[in-house]
């Protein structure tokens, strides 16, 4: 917990534009980093150092979260802990992360629930709302049934697009506005983007692949020791798009439902019910092995204040896909609006803290990579003698 001098230093150097101690250490390991260039070929971040000969707050919030967190720098590096200049790149570039996501916040007020936003908090988020709307079934005496409609004969279609419409759109708009703000704060040090889709292109197949998730050398990146694992990117592979897919079936069931006036339940070989059961259990195995991962990943790796957040994140994901594919075991007998209360308050409980959790880590990445493809199109800024 920071202390009230700690926020009020922090308060009074953000008003008058000057480095936070975390943004100021950063700047610091990268001029080390920037005299060494050992770790050049590594990821995306030694490269662009080197268009940089002084690193203002606004270029270490780009660098910080176009770092994938890999730990390849760490262990390839002589002048890591215990080495008295006590480089970590790693560390250094997760703490200006998580300060990223605080700055740039919309609403700015709630930047604050980013560093509150825990595991119990997202659990007990997801079960409370569960439990509201249990009560509220077992009021009506239909907690346990078999209901004739499917779901809908649990809560009415209308319903239940009038509960989760207004909190998705609120956690869209909320990260949209704050990942552009990121943006027109970036822009002023790389000039006007070049008129080509190579850019976009470029970032969005980094950020799909997880280019930077290789180590640098194909081999994979590390995660409790200095051994080299290709697990992460496998798990991040399988959360990511178990998740997309899981969100192709619920707009799938949208279009089905409003455009071609069918309701559910859909066949278990329909395209919503395809992709909802192979994105759940995608997601389930991305999830379990991501915490798996988290709670065996090396300390000097990342910044432990955010590991509640981490674990937090990845447990909301995994109830959702667990809750979703309990669903269909429950289909057709008693315990389908109890499974179903766990699952709605796990997918609400997501949805409100989208905005303020991990998730902002790939949105907030994504945009650090399309400004790098921009940055290195340009002509370079340094004007030294051999330019």
């Amino acid at each position: 917990m920071q202390t009230l001098d700690e926020l009020t230093r922090q308060a009074r150097a953000l008003a008058n534009g000057e480095p936070t101690p975390a943004e100021a250490e950063v700047a610091r390991q990268m001029q080390i980093c920037n005299a060494c260039r050992y770790c050049e070929g590594f990821c995306a971040v030694f490269p662009a150092m080197t268009r940089r000969l002084s690193f203002e707050p606004v270029d270490v919030h780009f660098l910080a979260n176009l770092c994938h967190n890999c730990g390849a720098c760490l262990h390839a590096c002589q002048y890591a802990p215990p080495h008295e200049f006590a480089v970590n790149v790693p560390q250094a570039m997760a703490v200006v992360r998580g300060q990223t996501y605080v700055d740039y916040a919309w609403p700015p007020g709630l930047g604050r629930l980013y560093q509150r936003n825990g595991l119990t908090l997202c659990v007990a988020l997801a079960l409370g709302l569960a439990l509201f709307m249990a009560l509220a079934l077992a009021a009506r005496g239909t907690l346990w049934m078999v209901p004739e409609q499917g779901f809908y004969g649990v809560f009415p279609h209308n319903l239940l697009v009038s509960l989760f419409a207004p909190v998705f759109c609120f956690a869209a708009l909320a990260l949209g506005l704050g990942v552009r703000r990121f943006l027109s704060e970036l822009r002023p040090g790389t000039g006007s983007a070049p008129a080509s889709v190579g850019p976009g292109l470029e970032a969005a197949q980094q950020a799909l692949t997880l280019r930077y998730l290789d180590g640098g050398h194909g081999d994979g990146c590390h995660n409790e020791d200095d051994a080299h694992t290709h697990w992460r990117r496998r798990f991040h592979h399988l959360t990511f798009y178990g998740f997309m897919a899981c969100f192709a079936a619920t707009s799938l069931a949208t279009l089905y439902h409003y455009g071609l006036g069918q309701a559910a339940p859909y066949g278990w070989f329909s395209l919503p019910k395809l992709f909802g059961v192979g994105g759940g259990l995608a997601l389930l195995a991305g999830t379990t092995g991501l915490g798996w991962l988290r709670l065996r990943r090396h300390p000097l790796h990342g910044d432990a204040a955010q590991k509640p957040m981490d674990l937090g994140f990845i447990a909301l994901l995994w109830l959702v896909a667990a809750t979703g594919l309990g669903l269909l075991l429950a289909r057709a007998t008693p315990a389908l609006p109890s499974v179903l209360v766990l699952h709605l308050g796990a997918v609400m409980a997501l949805f409100a803290t989208l905005p303020y959790g991990k998730f902002a880590h790939g949105v907030f990445r994504s945009a650090a990579l399309l400004r790098n493809a921009v940055e290195k199109r340009q002509p370079s800024r340094l004007q030294l003698g051999s330019d």
